[in-house]
């Protein structure tokens, strides 16, 4: 598949998402790209803005297996990746898989689970592989987790290890929708009989590996790769900070430019590929001091402030 025709079959899914969800552009985007680069995508959302509307939409349109784990305090590891069960008939242990081996799974509340569910995660989104018994068991290709937390309820939660939102290359937000798309939401709801919208399927997921290797042959000029390194390595020597961004970080903004310029139609990546996406894939990966929290500093206030201070290389497109 050539970057083109994965440019335009992009702009099919989306707009077929769209027809359910009403949020920015945006967003969906944003969300798009984090599935073409074989990422895991956190939202994190007041609830009734679209969250797991959002994730069903993507499996639906995607043409791609979907499981909702609802994340609680009483969750085990074995509720997630499944366990092995004793039939009686053949006298043998048999594996009997969790609800993780889908093509799309919404870890729904993720902040909500102990550590030790949270961990049984870590592995299926950093290996895509889970261990049950000293057995390993595959998960699907394609496989990516939309997780989604709740960043006002905070009680009876338990906060994400920097190593568990290390695992997101993305982390974004619906937000809520202007006045005219919660019109919109009304207007659509009028015409149809049923309370969620449905979607079409665009493509078969067999199709899914393919158009998540075009963005593996985007070429990033060597300038806007200088420019990924000092944006991570700023935020590394911001006094605000505590912990910066990883070098997994700065690879992650690599590919998600690379899916950016995917979406677009273009084998090459510009300036403002990196620019759209360093939020989403930085932003959470930042630890601020204490005298930051203290003064209410925001990681996005820290990001803006280090973009202003580095000049954006002049690169040519397609050059």
């Amino acid at each position: 598949m050539d970057h083109e025709t994965a440019g335009t079959l992009s702009g099919r899914i989306l707009d077929a998402i769209g027809e359910a969800v009403i949020a920015d552009r945006a967003f969906l985007e944003t969300t798009m790209a984090g599935i073409l680069a074989r990422g895991h995508v956190l939202l994190e959302d007041v609830p009734g803005t679209g969250k797991t509307l959002t994730a069903r939409s993507f499996a639906r349109a995607l043409g791609l297996s979907f499981q909702r784990i609802q994340f609680t305090p009483d969750l085990l590891p074995a509720d997630i990746t499944g366990s092995n069960i004793y039939r009686e008939g053949t006298g043998e242990f048999e594996f009997s898989p969790g609800p993780i081996f889908a093509n799309v799974v919404l870890a729904d509340e993720i902040n909500r689970a102990p550590p030790k569910t949270q961990a049984a995660l870590l592995e299926a989104m950093g290996e895509r592989q889970v261990t049950v018994d000293g057995q390993t068991h595959d998960l699907p290709e394609p496989f990516f987790v939309i997780a989604t937390q709740n960043p006002v309820e905070q009680e009876g939660t338990f906060g994400l290890p920097e190593a568990q939102r290390d695992r997101f290359m993305i982390k974004t937000s619906v937000g809520y929708p202007a006045a005219e798309g919660e019109r919109r939401i009304l207007d659509r709801r009028a015409e149809r009989t049923a309370q969620t919208p449905s979607v079409t399927q665009v493509v078969d997921g067999k199709q899914i590996p393919a158009l998540q290797r075009v963005p593996e042959s985007v070429s990033v000029d060597p300038r806007l790769r200088d420019y990924m390194v000092e944006l991570a390595r700023r935020t590394r020597r911001d006094d605000r900070v505590d912990v910066g961004v990883s070098p997994r970080g700065t690879q992650r903004l690599f590919e998600a430019s690379r899916a950016r310029a995917t979406l677009g139609g273009r084998d090459f990546v510009v300036p403002e590929d990196v620019k759209r996406m360093v939020g989403p894939v930085f932003t959470h990966r930042l630890v601020l001091t204490a005298e930051a929290d203290v003064r209410e500093t925001t990681r996005g206030a820290v990001l803006d402030d280090i973009l202003r201070q580095i000049e954006v290389p002049a690169v040519q497109p397609g050059r």
